[in-house]
């Protein structure tokens, strides 16, 4: 039975990861389809990460008191609903509101398979479970430029078509196979957390995704970010007080209570910073190596097939050994990799070196040993709700990241002395993590103080 649960979570990942990896090809089709600007077109991922970050809380709160199947066939059902409206958009609003649509399902999808894996593997097993689900990323990404190339070749609808029978089946044999949880009891549902968690991810993501990296003063000092920046920061104490007065918190007080919690939830901010580095070098290896963008994007293959392979073996390893010992291994190749692009990216040597070490120190925290800790510190309750909080601190390390490395890079004049100095930057936020990943728990420690097993009981 778990084996068949692992498929149909994997599938459902394996969906919504493709289609993060498949949509950048079709940019150029759909711009011409609707006659697009350069300067409305990035809105097709912008309007998915705003709608993804609203979406995981929510979808994991509902998880956790409606049940997980319910909430993982919603999740499912709503990205396939997505695709089919940008399937048939008529127009590029139209089409927007299809990617929101699938944004918002997307964002229920993974937190809500970790917590399922919480709740029906034994805790020897879950590393090993975490690891697979982790590891659809990079396969993902391998083989959704291929994918995405071919599908071009019919029309960029179908880069959306396809998702539709994937969902199709993943409901089917969800419905079949998912346990069905029982709920806990019903609390009136924290409406006003929610809204100023909306507002709050919302304008954060807004503004610095409007940042202008080569300008970065005169940018921040405009209408189109401050307003946004300082009314999200100013939204975070509010929500705390909310949150505290709330009977059923969206985001629980009690996922900040331990120093176990907050050290995870610090290291997803940092791989999420340092996950966006992996964008540039492309850009890196055309500006060192004069090759074109296609070839460019092809070296970076190495990095996608060691983050493939690192996540499997981090969630195999992490039953044996615990999660301090995989993250203080991960966050030391994530500081190794960036510092060696900084030093010797200009040979070929040294660009696939520090790409091979990243992959592989990504792959132990973008993977399973932080979601471990969190279903380890967690009550079942709660689980899926401390899955999504992971995700929601790692998209907005991506988008402070983002605006980091082009400040940085634009400062230092561009090119390669531009993204090399970047690439210092994330190295010196890596050794940051290291010190972070050393206070973690012991592996005996660990063991010691996992949560009692009181799961929900279940049925087919």
């Amino acid at each position: 039975m778990q084996r068949r649960i692992m498929l149909v979570l994997f599938f459902g990942v394996l969906m919504a990861a493709l289609d993060v990896a498949i949509v950048g090809p079709a940019l150029p089709a759909i711009q011409a389809a609707f006659q697009v600007s350069d300067r409305l077109l990035p809105w097709l991922f912008t309007i998915y990460v705003l709608t993804n970050l609203v979406g995981t809380p929510l979808m994991a709160k509902l998880s956790d008191r409606l049940g997980r199947r319910s909430a993982y066939l919603a999740a499912v059902g709503l990205f396939a609903l997505g695709s089919l409206v940008v399937v048939l958009s008529p127009s590029f609003g139209v089409m927007l509101v299809g990617r929101a649509i699938q944004g918002f399902g997307a964002g229920g999808i993974f937190p809500v398979a970790s917590a399922v894996i919480g709740d029906t593997f034994p805790a020897d097993q879950r590393g090993r479970a975490l690891g697979l689900i982790g590891a659809v990323w990079g396969l993902a990404f391998i083989i959704g430029p291929i994918l995405g190339g071919l599908l071009l070749l019919l029309s960029w609808h179908w880069l959306f078509i396809i998702n539709i029978p994937i969902a199709l089946a993943v409901i089917a044999a969800g419905a079949a196979i998912l346990p069905a949880t029982r709920p806990a009891a019903p609390q009136v549902f924290d409406w006003r957390g929610m809204a100023a968690l909306a507002v709050l991810l919302t304008s954060l993501a807004y503004g610095l995704n409007q940042i202008d990296a080569a300008h970065l003063g005169q940018s921040l000092a405009s209408p189109g970010v401050w307003p946004f920046l300082a009314l999200g920061l100013a939204l975070i104490p509010l929500l705390a007080v909310v949150e505290r007065r709330a009977a059923d918190p969206i985001i629980q007080p009690q996922l900040f209570a331990s120093r176990q919690l907050r050290l995870a939830n610090a290291l997803s901010f940092g791989a999420g910073m340092g996950e966006v580095g992996v964008l540039f070098l492309p850009a890196l290896a055309v500006a060192s190596f004069t090759v074109s963008e296609a070839r460019a994007s092809f070296m970076v293959l190495p990095l996608v097939i060691a983050l493939a392979l690192g996540s499997p073996l981090a969630g195999r390893l992490l039953d044996a050994v615990g999660s301090r010992l995989i993250i203080l291994a991960g966050t030391s190749l994530l500081a190794a990799g960036m510092l060696t692009l900084w030093r010797v990216s200009g040979t070929l040597v040294g660009f696939y070196a520090g790409s091979i070490l990243i992959g592989f120190g990504l792959s132990s925290l973008l993977g399973a040993p932080l979601r471990y800790i969190m279903i380890n510190e967690t009550p079942a309750e709660n689980r899926a709700a401390s899955q999504a909080l992971l995700t929601i601190f790692t998209s907005v390390g991506q988008l402070v990241s983002a605006a980091l490395i082009g400040a940085v890079a634009a400062s230092a004049g561009g090119r390669v002395a531009g993204y090399t100095q970047a690439y210092l930057a994330i190295g010196l936020l890596a050794l940051l993590l290291v010190a972070l990943a050393a206070r973690l728990k012991g592996h005996t420690a660990e063991l010691a103080t996992l949560q009692p097993q009181a799961e929900r009981v279940t049925a087919p």
